[in-house]
Formats: structure tokens, sequence, C-alpha cells
């Protein structure tokens, strides 16, 4: 039996989302001000689905809890549309996109922190909420993971979606740099048209690889689960 209830989690990690997003939308940051705003960076756009991800979990639990009795066969139906919406933001979004940020952030962080960070944000951005939007992602979604099963969607089905998102926000970034001239990185500054053709490929593949790692490390909790819940079914022999 779980410690924490995963309802109270999950409603607990949607408020420390809503927190972070407040803190950090109160900052005036010069870059805020600019064309695109925090929309341009996919740090905040991570926050936004992860925000959204656990209001449909908590959502989910509540609309749960309200049917849990009821023989309304069409409250059940918009329960289940909802489970299957909150599995698929999971499945497509909420893991890949978030794992992507945290790695990726941090193995550039400790290269080159100027890459992706610079050291003048320190001026505006506290520790506590540069981990609040790239360190604590991961655990949260590593503890959903572990305590809900989650339905992915077929292999193609899902692939083609992260690279929907990918291509949608590679081609959003290459427009803030038409409009503005400058790139929405630091990092696009140094390298060559080339060699940004290739960087935002191995980001797409990159982001495909944690969709697939998502899927296999979900099947493989729940089938451990489901093992673990035969065996303690089998008679023990005297």
């Amino acid at each position: 039996m779980a410690l924490i209830p995963c309802q109270v989690l999950r409603a607990a990690i949607l408020l420390s989302y809503l927190s972070v997003l407040c803190h950090y939308k109160a900052i005036e940051m010069p870059a805020h001000q600019t064309y695109g705003g925090s929309w341009k960076f996919l740090t905040f756009i991570d926050l936004v689905i992860q925000a959204v991800f656990f209001g449909i979990c908590v959502l989910s639990d509540l609309s749960s809890l309200l049917t849990k009795g009821s023989d309304n066969q069409e409250q059940e139906r918009q329960l289940k549309k909802l489970i299957s919406l909150r599995d698929w933001v999971m499945a497509v979004l909420a893991f890949p996109v978030g794992v992507f940020v945290v790695t990726m952030f941090w193995i550039l962080y400790i290269y080159d922190r100027e890459l992706v960070y610079p050291k003048l944000l320190d001026n505006f951005i506290p520790p506590w909420l540069n981990h609040g939007m790239h360190t604590t992602v991961l655990p949260f979604i590593l503890i959903e993971m572990r305590t809900t099963h989650h339905q992915y969607p077929s292999r193609t089905c899902g692939i083609v979606t992260v690279c929907l998102f990918s291509i949608c926000y590679i081609l959003w970034v290459c427009w803030v740099h038409h409009m503005t001239g400058m790139w929405v990185y630091p990092l696009l500054e140094y390298i060559s048209p080339g060699a940004k053709i290739v960087f935002f490929i191995i980001v797409t593949v990159v982001i495909n690889m944690f969709y697939i790692l998502g899927e296999k490390l979900n099947n493989f909790i729940w089938e451990a689960e489901k093992c673990d819940a035969l065996r303690d079914k089998r008679p023990k022999m005297d």
C-alpha cells in the first residue's frame, strides 16, 4: 500500500507546477519582453505541458471519485475519454519532452552553461526556480509512471505525433530568428547553417528515443507489477 495516495501526489505536483509558472511569469526579464515572450523557450512550453497533464490527472481523479458507484453510462464514457486523453498526453508530450528538457539542459549546462543558461540569468532566476524548471520535472514524471499505468498509442502514431511537435517547435525557433535576427538559444549562434540542420535532426531523433524509452519503461514497470500480483495469488505450499 502506498504511503501517499497517488491522487494526493498528483494534486501536490500540479500545485508545484502552478507555483513555478506563476513565479517565472512574474520575473521581469528582457527576454520576456521580446518577440515570442516566454513561449519561445522549450522549458516554458514544457512547464505548461506538465501543468496541463497533471491538471488532467487531477480532473480524472475527481471524475473517477464522483462517478464511483454510479450506473450512468454517459459519465463512464466521458471518464474513459478523459483517461485516454491523460494517457495520450503522458505518452507523446509529458514524458518525452520533459525528459528531453532535463537531460539536454544539464548536459549543456555542465559542458558550457553560456550555451543554454548564461550566468546573467542568475540575477533574475533563483536556484530553486531553476531546479523547478529543469530538475524536478524528471522525478515527478517518473513518480507518475510508477504509480499509474498509462495506455500508450501505437508506436507509429506516437512517433508521428512526437515528430510533429519537434518540427513545429523547430520552425517556431527559426521564425523567431527570422523576426528578431537572434536565436532563442546562444548555442545556435555558434554553429553553421549545415550544423544547425544536423542539430535539429538529432534533437528530433533524441525526443523520439525518449518516447520509445517511456513506452518500454511503462511496459516494464507494469509487466513486473502483473507478475508480482500473479505470484502473490499462487497458493503457497506447506
